[in-house]
């Protein structure tokens, strides 16, 4: 966030910063120019139709330990390891996040909600990220887990250790996500051994029961499952609240639109995850020699595929470019796509719809604070600080 005519916001083209703040344009410039391309990065994948290819051939493209460096010693489950294997997790997995399992959390994560605005609504004024998108899906998910809510600030600063990590270089980059990781486990190991001594009701007790091929799971199996949970769980929530209520704050007429007429509200989450892509690519390598839309890509090659340029394609996409809140048909890969496929999608918009539900409620007229221009992170599009007024 920066003051707007400030000198830091020199007027040539800030490639970098439009990827971050605006990036529908740049996708577009890429799928028409160079839709499969080598960079510094790997090869980058930017047309639906290749990235869903992509995604939905995990023989040829591998989500494995090598895609990402994550300081892990293990691969995190399910996120790391392809079929067949990855079958059997997610089967165990799946339903702990099914729609029955997440309605039974929705008076709790409602109830959440509305204490976090009743902390902030007569103020006329908040820091959005830090009041609501942040605390909501934390709690929510430290609470599922069976963490201690009470060092929520303790994990987040580890979670973006670990997906922000403050470094120059790419030594320096997988040195502090290393060093971050180490903790990161200390943490689980403590909890995993504190559920062996004391079970409760909670995700982690579960997984001290949870049997594969007629096995229970290994220590090792648990550490790497609640190792991905704990990335997950606190910020790719987070990182969509910041970038609906962000979008809607900037555009009155169809911020109005929501408050006059609350039941758009899961359809505006659906068009504004297609649109904004919070999770704007995901990673693979491949598996062997191939060729993708003319690009020869090689065994082994990292291969970044942009969910976010995948869900504007005018190709798939009527009227592309238009945020449209009654869009009959919506089927975005903002969670991705093919077997690895986000497993807690139905969790995520449960906390988006009640959040959104009680946020237009109680401040349905809202804009971004004056004097301020909107700043999105890298990799997940997070907005940090959000501020608002009303």
């Amino acid at each position: 966030m920066s003051e707007t005519g400030t000198e830091d916001e020199a007027p040539q083209l800030d490639y970098e910063r439009m990827m971050r703040n605006e990036p529908q344009g740049i996708y577009r410039m890429m799928r028409e120019h160079t839709p499969v391309f080598a960079s510094d990065f790997g090869t980058i994948v930017t047309r639906h139709e290749d990235v869903t290819f992509v995604l939905r051939n995990p023989d040829i493209f591998s989500s494995g330990m090598d895609a990402v460096y994550l300081g892990n010693d293990n691969p995190l489950i399910p996120l790391q390891i392809d079929p067949p294997e990855h079958v059997k997790y997610r089967k165990l997995l799946d339903p702990l996040f099914a729609p029955k399992q997440v309605a039974m959390l929705e008076p709790r994560t409602r109830s959440l909600v509305r204490d976090l605005i009743a902390k902030v609504v007569d103020q006329r004024e908040c820091d959005f990220h830090k009041a609501i998108a942040e605390p909501l899906p934390s709690t929510v998910f430290l609470e599922i887990l069976g963490l201690p809510v009470e060092r929520v600030g303790e994990f987040l600063e580890l979670k973006d250790g670990l997906i922000r990590p403050q470094a120059d270089t790419e030594q320096e980059r997988r040195a502090a996500v290393r060093a971050t990781a180490l903790r990161v486990y200390e943490v689980l190991e403590e909890t995993v051994d504190d559920h062996v001594a004391r079970p409760r009701e909670d995700l982690i007790s579960q997984f001290l029961t949870f049997e594969v091929d007629g096995e229970r799971l290994t220590r090792e199996d648990i550490l790497s499952t609640l190792h991905l949970f704990f990335m997950a769980g606190l910020d790719t929530v987070t990182a969509s609240l910041d970038c609906i209520v962000g979008y809607l704050a900037q555009h009155e007429e169809q911020r109005r639109e929501l408050a006059a007429d609350p039941s758009l509200i899961p359809a505006a989450i659906e068009e504004l995850l297609r649109w904004e892509s919070p999770v704007p690519g995901v990673v693979r390598v491949a598996t062997r020699d191939i060729e993708l839309a003319g690009c020869p890509i090689s065994a082994g090659a990292t291969v970044s595929v942009l969910l976010g340029s995948a869900n504007t394609d005018e190709s798939v996409w009527e009227e592309a470019d238009t945020v449209d809140f009654h869009r009959p048909v919506n089927k975005h890969i903002a969670f991705g796509g093919g077997v690895h496929r986000c497993l807690g999608s139905h969790l995520a918009r449960m906390e988006l719809r009640v959040a959104m539900e009680e946020w237009t409620r109680a401040v349905p007229d809202y804009r971004v604070a004056p004097g301020f221009s909107l700043e999105y992170t890298p990799s997940l599009r997070q907005i940090e600080p959000l501020p608002l007024v009303w």
